[in-house]
């Protein structure tokens, strides 16, 4: 029976990431895998392809797929270069960042980043949509605010979300940008984030991950006990 039981949690697949940071402004960009099929998806490559591609073949796994949280140039500039390089799918974000993308080549000039292409996304994704990579699915979340179309990747599995700009470590996403606005992100923050647990570890696009327990604690923003 004990055999039994560890035949079950061996052929399991489980869902894998490590985080680079990457561009001038250090944006955290994921690699997440199936250790199972050793498919994976680069999460917001804002640029330094060469070293993402680096840590690709260093951990043996095949890229198959890009997934895009927003897109500001620091998450999305590498996106339309790796996308023809390698021919590759692009999942997100929400159609409401459309006028983002078609403006990457003026944030590259704003900004000090090399010249960027626009792109189309292969899949536009809605609150409640789901992405899989290998055997692992990852549920969406969209939570608007730093942008209007702003998406989370969150896996139940392992209990983590990657929120890019939306949450950070004792701090929220700017909302200082055309379309931003504070309190629709507080909002997503507070009804599409916290119900997925106080447990859950997630990984922002900028500084150390936290936990959504912590941050109800302790964000002077969005804590429990914070008074708009």
């Amino acid at each position: 029976m004990a055999g039994f039981f560890w035949f079950l949690i061996k052929v399991n697949p489980m869902l894998r990431y490590t985080t680079l940071a990457v561009t001038p402004f250090q944006q955290n960009c994921s690699l997440v895998w199936c250790d199972q099929t050793k498919q994976c998806a680069v999460i917001d490559p804002g640029g330094d392809l060469e070293r993402i591609l680096a840590e690709v073949q260093r951990l043996g796994v095949t890229l198959k797929q890009i997934w895009l949280t927003h897109a500001h140039i620091d998450h999305a500039g590498g996106v339309a270069e790796l996308a023809q390089k390698l021919n590759l799918p692009i999942i997100g974000p929400h159609q409401g960042d459309q006028f983002w993308i078609d403006g990457l080549p003026q944030q590259s000039r704003m900004f000090g980043f090399a010249p960027v292409q626009t792109f189309q996304p292969t899949r536009w994704l809605e609150d409640g949509d789901s992405v899989s990579v290998g055997n692992c699915t990852l549920s969406v979340r969209h939570c608007p605010g730093h942008t209007p179309g702003h998406v989370v990747f969150y896996s139940a599995e392992i209990k983590r979300a990657f929120v890019g700009d939306v949450l950070f470590a004792g701090s929220i996403g700017r909302t200082d940008f055309p379309q931003g606005d504070q309190d629709t992100l507080i909002a997503s923050i507070r009804q599409r984030l916290w119900p997925l647990g106080d447990d859950t570890v997630f990984i922002p696009g900028h500084g150390p991950e936290s936990s959504f327990g912590e941050e109800r604690r302790t964000n002077p923003f969005v804590a429990d006990n914070y008074n708009f």
